[in-house]
């Protein structure tokens, strides 16, 4: 049977592409912190499904997670898990942004690195690493260090690809980047954006049937689409001082100046 492991599995996209994997058949080794939330969704699905609890911020739960999974031959790993954290910099929590730069950047680039190098050796694997709209923004600000994670995440999985390229690999590596996506949280908070959030199944479905297609940057939606092909054609700067506006109307829409975390698309 096929396997695919999925990190950031007890809710959001994680969630829905680990329903999505078990449809088409996949075996999954399911990881997030919450280990309740994992074994309910192993229960709903129709395959086989192994729960690792894992804290990923902590590089040796990340290895153990791989030293777990390294010989169940897998062919797919989704990188999803991680957070945001919203707020001026100067008032944003030090220890909670040190935790996302440890989840979003660290977790992403010890599994890639991992599960790569098994891939490459027998040319053969998918990785799918949940990046960000942000990722392709000249800066974030009242999202500051999010926005840096996911630039960075993009950036790297940008790059291996072209490395697996010039070698002729038949590996896969893949960034999604969506733009905002309805979540429970959003909507209790009341978070409003400049374009209306995508539903978490369908990126999900989008997120899965590019990866396999072999498609390097995936961004769903034809309304994020366009607006990334319209920020080419304006200054940094004033792109900077527009994300300001539209993150501004956040607190209009409830949520705190503190920096509280929001779970986002890929909370772990």
């Amino acid at each position: 049977m096929k396997k695919a492991l999925i990190t950031g599995a007890s809710s959001g996209m994680g969630r829905d592409m680990a329903r999505v994997l078990s449809g088409m058949g996949y075996e999954l080794i399911l990881v997030a912190r919450r280990e309740d939330r994992l074994r309910e969704l192993a229960e709903e699905l129709g395959t086989p499904c192994r729960a690792l609890a894992a804290d990923l911020s902590d590089v040796h739960e990340c290895r153990q997670v791989y030293f777990a999974a390294r010989g169940e031959d897998l062919e797919i790993v989704v990188n999803n898990a991680g957070f945001g954290l919203f707020g001026a910099f100067t008032q944003t929590d030090l220890e909670t942004e040190l935790r996302m730069i440890q989840t979003n950047i660290m977790a992403v680039h010890v599994l890639t690195k991992l599960f790569l190098r098994d891939f490459r050796a027998r040319d053969h694997g998918y990785i799918l690493n949940v990046a960000s709209s942000a990722g392709f923004m000249a800066g974030g600000p009242l999202m500051a260090t999010y926005y840096a994670t996911k630039s960075y995440v993009l950036r790297l999985t940008q790059a291996i690809r072209e490395e697996l390229r010039h070698e002729g690999s038949s590996v896969c590596v893949s960034a999604l980047c969506p733009g905002p996506v309805d979540t429970e949280f959003n909507r209790v908070a009341d978070v409003r954006f400049a374009l209306p959030g995508l539903d978490s199944a369908s990126v999900a479905r989008y997120a899965v049937s590019g990866l396999l297609s072999g498609r390097g940057v995936l961004v769903p939606g034809a309304a994020m689409q366009l607006s990334l092909v319209a920020k080419r054609f304006l200054p940094e700067a004033l792109l900077t001082r527009i994300t300001y506006h539209f993150q501004k109307r956040k607190l209009d829409g409830g949520m705190t100046p503190s920096g509280e975390p929001s779970t986002g698309p890929d909370r772990p």
